[in-house]
C-alpha cells in the first residue's frame, strides 16, 4: 500500500513451524506492513541486532534453550530501545505478567492468537516505546532544564509530600533528592520570620487551598538540614492534570542572603558617613522629622546640638589627612559614648557633627549635654604618636521655639554655633532670633565683597616702617581698605574674617599681592628709595597650592626685585603650617624674599620654633607698648621679645608706636624698627610717595627727666 511505513520485526523462535506460521500471520493477502526477519537462538539474535535496525522483537521465550527472565534480561541489554512482545504458552501465563514488569511491552498466547491480533500487539507495541522514549526524552529535558537554572524547585503531591527537588533545591536545603522524597515538604522546607522567628505556613499548602499562585511574606529565612539560615524569595503555584484537578504543587525560590546582604549594605552606606560609621545628613534630617512628630504628640522638645571643631583645620593641614580622620573617629567614638540610646549622633561633613537629643525636658538639659561634649572633646586624643588637642563650639537650637522643621532647627543650631565661635569658641550658645540678623548681615557681606573685587572698591593704604635711632623710612606695610558705596569704609576687622570663611580670601589675596608689589616698583620707577614692602599674608593663602607659583607669578609681571618683597604672618599661623608650605616659604627667602612674624607674643611659639622657622624679623604685638605704661609685666614682655630676637639675628619691629614715650623706652633697648600713629597713619600711594621724598621722619628728643624713669622702668621689668 503506498504511503504504508514497513515495520522491521525480529523473530527469535527456535520451532521452524512456529516461525513459518508468523511469518504468514504477518503477511496475510500479499500486505507488506512488516517485514519479518527470523533466527533460532539468542546468540544469534544478538549478532543481528548488532548489524541490523530492527523496530520491535517477538520473542519465544522458550526459545534457544534459555528460558525466562534471563532471556528477556539479555534481550533487553542487547536492544535497550526497541519493544518486545513475548510469545508464551497459556500454561506460562504467570511468567509473562512478570516479564511485563521487567520490560515487555505486550505478550500474546501461541496457538490462541489471530493474524490480526499479533499485527496489533505489534504496532501497539512499537507505539508504546516511541511514547515512552518521548516521555523520557522530555523527562530528561525538564531535569537537566531545572538541574541549570539557578532557582531552587521542589514538588509535591497534593498530600503535600515531595516528588521532585532539583540540584540548587538540594544544595540550599541541605537534603539530597532520594532522602526528601516521601517526606512531608514541613520536614525538608522549614520557613521562619528572621525578626519574630514565628514558623511560616508553607506556601504550596496555601497555593493548593486556594487554587492560586503564593508567596511567601517578606523577611523569610529557610532553615536548612544543618541548622543554617538563608533568605529567601518565592513563588508557589498548584499543579493540574489534564481536566484541570490539582494532583501537587510546585514552589520555586531563590537564596537572596547575598543581595539581601547588598542591598543592606547600599542603604547603609547612603545614609551614614563612610569615615566615621554615623548617621549623615540624609538620615539625620530623617530621624530629626521623627524626632518633632514624636514631640509633638508628647508637648516634649528637642535639641539640636550643631558642633564645629576648634583647630581642626590646623592639625589635618600640619599632620595629614590620615591624623585628621583618626582624630574625628575618636571625637565621634566619645560623642557616641555620651548620648542615650534614642538620640542621635551625626556627622555632617568636615569637621561638624550634630547631635539630636529627643523629648528633653528643659533646656538646661540640652546645656548639660553641651557642657559634657566640649569637656569630652577637649580631653587629650592619642593618635599614634602625637598628642592631640581641639576644642569645641555648639550653637543649639530647640523645638518648637526655634523652629517647627528640621531645616529651621538646623540651620538656627548653625547660626548659633557662629556665634560660639565669634565669642571666643570652646563654648556653646543658645539660639536667639537676634543671631538670624547677624547671619543675614554676614552672607550680605560675603556677596557685597564679591561685588567689591568686580567693581574694584578696594584701595591699598601704605604706612610706614621706621628706623628707630634715626627716624628714617625703611620700610612701607601695605594695608587693606574697603569703601563701600553706600556705607563708607568698613573696618577690616570686621571683612577679612568673613572673606576667610568664605574662601574670598584668596582672590583678594592675590589683588593685594599684585597691587602692592606694582605700587613698590612704581615708586622705583619714580627715582624714590628703594624700600622693601610688607603684606600680610593669611594661613588660607600660604595652605593654598598654588600660593608659591602666584608669588613667583607677580614678582614677574610686575619686576619688582624680591629683596624689596616681605611677607607678614601671624605668630598662629606659622606655627600650624603644613611642611609644604614651609617649603614654599623656605623657597621663596631663598631668592631673597624676607618672612616676618606680625602681632608677635600672642601665640605660643617657642624658641625652638623660631629656630626651625624660616623667618627674618619679629614684630611686636601693639598691645605690649599700649599697656606699658600701666603694666611692668607688658614693659618685661617687650623687652624680653627684644632681647630673643636679637639673640637670634632676628630684625626687631615695635608696632603701636603712638607717643614719645614709646620711642624712648625702643631707643633705650634697641629696638630695630617702630610702626605706628606717632610717625604716621596708613596713607594712600601719593601721599606716601611725599613721605619717601623726605626720606626722614621727625622723631622728638627723649626728655632726660623721662629718659631717667623708663630707664628705671626697664631695670624693674628685666
Amino acid at each position: 500500500m503506498s504511503g504504508t511505513i514497513c515495520r522491521t520485526v525480529l523473530l527469535i523462535e527456535g520451532n521452524a513451524q512456529e516461525a513459518a506460521s508468523i511469518r504468514e500471520m504477518l503477511h496475510p493477502l500479499g500486505s507488506h506492513t512488516f517485514e519479518l526477519a527470523h533466527v533460532e537462538t539468542v546468540s544469534e539474535a544478538m549478532t543481528h541486532l548488532t548489524e541490523h535496525v530492527v523496530d520491535v522483537i517477538l520473542l519465544d521465550l522458550g526459545s534457544g534453550g534459555v528460558v525466562g527472565q534471563e532471556t528477556l534480561r539479555q534481550v533487553r541489554q542487547a536492544a535497550p530501545r526497541v519493544s518486545i512482545v513475548l510469545l508464551f504458552s497459556l500454561a506460562a501465563e504467570p511468567m509473562a505478567r512478570q516479564a511485563m514488569r521487567d520490560g515487555a511491552q505486550d505478550y500474546l498466547i501461541k496457538g490462541e492468537m489471530q493474524s490480526q491480533e499479533l499485527v496489533r500487539a505489534l504496532e501497539n507495541a512499537i507505539e508504546r516505546k516511541a511514547i515512552e522514549e518521548s516521555l523520557f526524552e522530555e523527562k530528561e529535558r525538564a531535569q537537566v532544564t531545572l538541574d541549570s537554572i539557578g532557582d531552587a524547585v521542589i514538588s509535591a503531591d497534593v498530600e503535600g509530600r515531595i516528588t521532585f527537588l532539583n540540584l540548587v533545591a538540594e544544595r540550599l536545603t541541605g537534603w539530597p533528592a532520594p532522602e526528601a522524597s516521601g517526606l512531608k515538604m514541613d520536614e525538608v522546607f522549614r520557613i521562619e520570620d528572621a525578626t519574630t522567628r514565628v514558623t511560616i505556613p508553607n506556601p504550596m499548602n496555601q497555593a493548593v487551598a486556594l487554587n492560586r499562585v503564593g508567596h511567601l511574606p517578606t523577611n523569610c529565612v529557610l532553615i536548612r538540614r544543618d541548622g543554617h539560615e538563608i533568605f529567601i524569595e518565592d513563588s508557589a503555584a498548584p499543579i493540574h492534570n489534564r481536566i484541570g484537578g490539582i494532583t501537587g504543587s510546585v514552589i520555586v525560590f531563590r537564596d537572596v542572603s547575598t543581595a539581601r546582604a547588598l542591598a543592606e549594605e547600599t542603604i547603609h552606606a547612603s545614609q551614614h558617613d563612610f569615615l566615621t560609621g554615623l548617621p549623615n545628613r540624609l538620615l539625620l534630617n530623617d530621624r530629626l522629622g521623627q524626632a518633632i512628630a514624636l514631640a509633638k504628640r508628647r508637648a516634649t522638645s528637642v535639641a539640636v546640638l550643631f558642633m564645629d571643631l576648634d583647630g581642626f583645620k590646623h592639625i589635618n593641614d600640619s599632620l595629614g589627612h590620615l591624623v585628621g580622620d583618626k582624630l574625628l573617629q575618636s571625637i565621634a567614638k566619645r560623642l557616641t559614648a555620651l548620648i542615650r540610646t534614642p538620640d542621635t549622633v551625626s556627622r555632617q561633613g568636615g569637621d561638624e557633627f550634630v547631635v539630636l537629643l529627643q523629648e528633653i525636658g528643659t533646656s538646661e538639659d540640652a546645656a548639660i549635654v553641651a557642657k559634657r561634649i566640649i569637656q569630652a572633646v577637649s580631653q587629650v586624643h592619642s593618635i599614634g604618636e602625637h598628642e592631640l588637642y581641639v576644642t569645641a563650639s555648639i550653637g543649639v537650637s530647640l523645638y518648637p521655639q526655634d523652629g517647627l522643621d528640621a531645616e529651621a532647627l538646623m540651620k538656627n543650631a548653625d547660626t548659633a554655633m557662629y556665634r560660639a565661635k565669634d565669642l571666643g569658641r570652646q563654648c556653646f550658645k543658645f539660639f536667639k532670633p537676634a543671631m538670624n540678623i547677624r547671619a543675614v548681615e554676614r552672607q550680605k557681606m560675603e556677596e557685597e565683597l564679591r561685588q567689591a573685587l568686580v567693581t574694584k572698591q578696594f584701595e591699598l593704604y601704605y604706612q610706614p616702617r621706621v628706623d628707630v635711632l634715626t627716624g628714617s623710612v625703611v620700610g612701607a606695610e601695605a594695608l587693606l581698605r574697603w569703601t563701600h558705596p553706600e556705607r563708607g569704609p568698613v573696618a577690616a576687622i570686621k571683612f577679612i574674617p568673613v572673606a576667610e570663611d568664605s574662601g574670598l580670601i584668596l582672590p583678594i589675596g592675590s589683588w593685594v599681592l599684585r597691587e602692592a608689589c606694582g605700587q613698590a616698583k612704581a615708586w622705583l620707577d619714580q627715582g624714590l628709595a628703594a624700600i622693601p614692602m610688607s603684606i600680610n599674608v593669611s594661613g588660607i593663602q600660604l595652605q593654598d597650592a598654588t600660593f608659591l607659583y602666584e608669588v613667583l607669578a607677580m614678582l614677574e609681571e610686575t619686576k619688582l626685585a624680591p629683596g624689596l618683597l616681605e611677607l607678614e604672618l601671624t605668630e598662629s599661623v606659622l606655627m600650624h603650617l603644613p611642611e609644604y608650605a614651609q617649603s614654599a616659604l623656605r623657597y621663596l627667602r631663598d631668592l631673597g624674599v624676607t618672612v616676618s612674624i606680625d602681632d608677635f607674643g600672642t601665640g605660643y611659639s617657642s624658641l625652638s620654633c623660631l629656630k626651625r622657622l624660616p623667618i627674618d624679623s619679629l614684630k611686636i604685638d601693639q598691645s605690649f607698648l599700649q599697656q606699658m605704661n600701666g603694666s611692668p609685666d607688658s614693659a618685661a614682655i617687650a623687652i624680653a621679645i627684644i632681647r630673643m630676637g636679637k639673640s637670634l639675628n632676628l630684625r626687631v619691629v615695635a608696632e603701636g608706636v603712638e607717643s614719645v614715650e614709646d620711642v624712648v623706652f625702643l631707643q633705650e633697648h634697641e629696638c630695630d624698627e617702630a610702626q605706628g600713629f606717632y610717625f604716621s597713619h596708613p596713607m594712600p600711594a601719593d601721599q606716601f610717595a611725599d613721605l619717601l621724598r623726605k626720606r626722614t621722619l621727625y622723631c622728638a628728643p627723649a626728655e632726660e627727666k623721662y629718659t631717667h624713669t623708663m630707664r628705671a622702668l626697664s631695670k624693674t621689668a628685666s
